[in-house]
């Protein structure tokens, strides 16, 4: 196992990280992140038979939580563009800090590269395995809770997500979905029924091109959902990052 030194706001987060705020260099083209500390955040790399090779391991703890030991997680699932070695410079680990300043429960962020393929099997490789086998137990080993989960995730992630909260009802509590890529006819939407009971935030800019088939999703969704809307933005960061202190607010009670 390799780990990667990381340093607090390197990449493309630092140069829109304010202290004490929020704020953007060009409206609806850079991610909005918080102007707080990293805390405990790391990006090792893991062998993972599930997929065959070795991945991106990445995990977060809110600033003043120490090693995180005894908190529970949060899965996070990478869009197409991203992997978990994208994380650190998204500004990840400062949302979560933010969200427990906020006055919610602290827990950690974890995550690992799941490839292109949709956090479904291709052959041999099996990133939604690896999400339900895998990482619980590397969690395990930093001394997390991991009886259960909350998940978030983008794009091909908030496709992922959702399958995995309908694939494992019981091992995942609450649901944060960003654009997902989905359609009427695949198994996210003819599994929807296996949701009933959980809490899902659903989210889409309203210059996405998913718009129409997340509302979709929306009106088919048991209870409908706990959080969530559409507002103007376009499918990426920018406006997904302006997602994420609802969707952790959701998630991290739960």
């Amino acid at each position: 196992m390799r780990r990667r030194t990381l340093v607090a706001g390197a990449g493309a987060a630092a140069a829109v990280v304010v202290a004490g705020g929020y704020t953007r260099l060009r409206p609806g083209q850079q991610p909005v992140v918080p102007g707080v500390p990293v805390g405990d955040e790391r990006l090792e790399q893991r062998a993972s038979r599930a997929r065959g090779r070795t991945v991106d391991f990445y995990t977060a703890v809110p600033d003043g939580h120490g090693d995180g030991r005894g908190l529970p997680v949060c899965l996070v699932l990478h869009g197409a563009s991203k992997t978990a070695a994208d994380f650190p410079s998204l500004g990840l680990g400062r949302f979560l800090t933010d969200a427990v300043r906020r006055g919610n429960p602290p827990f950690v962020l974890a995550g690992a590269t799941g490839g292109r393929l949709s956090w479904r099997a291709s052959g041999a490789d099996d990133p939604q395995r690896m999400v339900r086998e895998e990482i619980p137990a590397w969690c395990a080993e930093r001394g997390f809770a991991t009886e259960t989960f909350a998940v978030c995730g983008w794009s091909m992630g908030g496709y992922g997500s959702l399958l995995l909260a309908e694939t494992f009802p019981e091992f995942v509590t609450s649901v944060a979905a960003f654009s997902p890529a989905i359609s009427p006819g695949d198994d996210v939407f003819a599994q929807v029924e296996k949701l009933r009971g959980h809490r899902v935030g659903l989210w889409c800019g309203t210059d996405d091109g998913l718009l129409a088939e997340v509302k979709a999703f929306e009106k088919v969704l048991p209870g409908g959902k706990a959080t969530g809307g559409y507002a103007e933005g376009r499918h990426n960061f920018a406006y997904w990052s302006r997602c994420i202190p609802a969707a952790f607010d959701l998630l991290a009670p739960h």
